[in-house]
């Protein structure tokens, strides 16, 4: 009987060991390292990274575990990337775990974001093999949720600036017209002839039209210069400028009193005028003008000067013939403005008879309301009057989006597909981005620099990509939601919150934001107050809040639950 006990008691012992050689048993959530926890979305995806161990004598020498991670939500599931590992004696391509020390493992995946996986779990699941056994290991949770803050790109691309493609429109335009008046060597007197010349009567004849039109020009004054060539010596050429000058002088005050014209003039003389000299060598085919180009930046004194290119006999003859002759003169310049309608004017105009306005002038009109349904109107005439000139119609299409109307802005932009303009390629990377196509929007800022609000929707692509250094860098100084949240995702709170507080107009996300910012600075009352006011401009982010794990630490105060019920 003793013997028959003891060949039970070794059976039964010997079935329990083979038994326990072909389980492996449970893993617990303390066998596993989610980085980050919660995860994050980044660029519509939710990257996450598991570090996991199989403890002392889990793995079976003749073991094969297949670990895969789930992301689990309301109404479905996303499956990744599995990785398997083997015990020691399997022969197999996979990660080899040894039996009685255990090991550690890394797997890294990325889920495509869905909304709905804001409430969510990662579970791991596993396939597990002893031999040609097939046995159970239960699947282990091992993170909760996914903070979805990047998603909210979203909303803030609404308020986003488009770019608007400016007037030239200029009220006061700087003009110059000038006049030349020639003397004969070593002589100041005017001649008749020099009188007669295009350029003189050119000058009269623009006192004159200024002088009939004072609404459309300005005078600002008259210059005279009076010159004398480097040839001749200082003092001569002294006396002679002035001479020169004095008749300059003479001669237009005739003609100001002739056309009872009263304006200041502003008159010099210059004795020897070396910078002419060199300017008309420079420009001229004279064969040795290297060399008397040389003289002149050796030699400083005046009658050095001179001496030394004397003796350049054959080039002297030539400098006789082209270049000391233009050099005996008088310059007369009169500077005025044209002076285009002040703005009281051109919205007159407009709203008698627009057709009269140019297209500079229908552009500057619209930035002097702030009304968008007047820009709209004004635009949409400039568009009408000019549809060659894509501004309008660009313009047209920022005011749309502005109103996020994206269909009605596409529209418009297509009208000016054929144009290279900048701020069309810009216009068309925002709608691009607010439609979730970021290959499309990277296409078309390739486009973009130049326009004035290029930089601003650089910094939103780069959320878009996931590169929040790069897209506060490309913000800059920008005050808008999206800058703000470029610098939430890059963790500088204080930029984030100086950032808003300065956007010239806050709205519902701008408050959604503040309360982000105060919910990771653990200021729980701040960022209550700031989600009231959110909600209170956007009763839609009540049920985002309520599962935004921004927020998680609130989840059970009492405040937070009643303000998203």
């Amino acid at each position: 009987m003793r013997n028959k006990n003891l060949y039970l008691t070794l059976t039964l012992a010997s079935t329990l060991a083979m038994s326990s050689c072909k389980k492996l048993g449970e893993l617990s959530a303390d066998n596993f390292t989610v980085i980050p926890s919660p995860m994050e979305t980044v660029s519509g995806k939710v990257p996450v990274t598991i570090n996991g161990r199989f403890p002392e004598k889990y793995m079976k020498k003749k073991a094969v575990v297949t670990v895969t991670p789930v992301v689990k939500y309301e109404g479905g599931q996303a499956v990744g990337q599995g990785e398997t590992f083997q015990g020691e004696k399997v022969e197999g391509n996979a990660q080899t775990i040894n039996y009685k020390v255990g090991g550690n493992y890394t797997m890294k995946n990325t889920f495509d974001y869905v909304d709905d996986m804001a409430v969510s779990e990662l579970w791991l699941t596993f396939e597990a093999k002893v031999g040609k056994r097939t046995v159970k290991v239960p699947e282990v949770k091992v993170a909760d949720g996914v903070i979805a803050t990047s998603e909210l790109l979203g909303r803030t691309l609404a308020s986003a600036n488009g770019s608007i493609a400016p007037d030239a429109y200029q009220r006061i335009i700087k003009q110059k017209k000038d006049a030349q008046i020639k003397f004969v060597i070593q002589q100041a007197k005017i001649r008749n002839s020099e009188l007669k010349t295009t350029s003189v009567q050119e000058f009269i004849q623009t006192l004159r039209d200024i002088k009939a039109d004072q609404k459309g020009y300005a005078l600002e004054n008259i210059e005279v210069s009076a010159y004398a060539s480097p040839d001749g010596g200082v003092k001569l050429n002294t006396d002679l400028a002035a001479d020169r000058e004095k008749n300059t002088n003479k001669y237009l005050n005739e003609q100001l009193e002739k056309e009872d014209i009263a304006t200041h003039v502003d008159s010099k003389y210059t004795a020897q005028d070396w910078e002419g000299f060199q300017e008309l060598v420079q420009a001229s085919n004279i064969q040795d003008k290297d060399v008397i180009l040389r003289v002149l930046s050796m030699y400083k004194d005046p009658e050095e000067r001179e001496t030394q290119i004397r003796n350049l006999s054959a080039a002297f003859r030539e400098l006789a013939d082209e270049v000391l002759p233009e050099l005996r003169r008088s310059r007369l310049t009169i500077n005025y403005n044209i002076v285009g309608r002040s703005d009281e004017e051109i919205m007159a105009q407009y709203k008698s008879d627009a057709s009269k306005l140019s297209v500079e002038e229908l552009l500057y009109a619209a930035t002097l309301t702030d009304n968008d349904a007047e820009k709209e109107a004004i635009y949409k005439t400039a568009a009408r009057q000019y549809p060659n000139d894509f501004r309008a119609t660009n313009n047209l299409a920022t005011l749309a989006y502005k109103k996020g109307d994206k269909a009605a802005a596409q529209q418009y932009l297509s009208q000016v597909a054929s144009s290279n303009a900048p701020e069309v390629a810009v216009n068309n990377a925002l709608v691009a981005l607010a439609n979730g196509d970021v290959a499309k929007a990277e296409t078309f800022l390739g486009k973009g620099n130049g326009a004035a609000t290029y930089n601003e929707a650089l910094g939103n692509l780069y959320i878009a990509k996931g590169n929040y250094a790069q897209a506060v860098s490309a913000f800059g100084d920008t005050k808008t939601n999206s800058a703000a949240l470029a610098k939430i995702l890059n963790k500088d709170y204080n930029g984030a919150q100086s950032t808003l507080g300065a956007i010239a107009q806050p709205d519902a996300m701008t408050s959604y934001l503040k309360a982000i910012v105060a919910a990771r600075t653990n200021q729980s009352s701040t960022a209550l107050a700031n989600l009231r006011e959110a909600i209170a401009k956007d009763s839609s982010l009540k049920a985002h809040a309520a599962k935004d794990l921004e927020f998680r630490a609130l989840f059970e105060d009492a405040a937070f639950q009643s303000l998203v019920k």
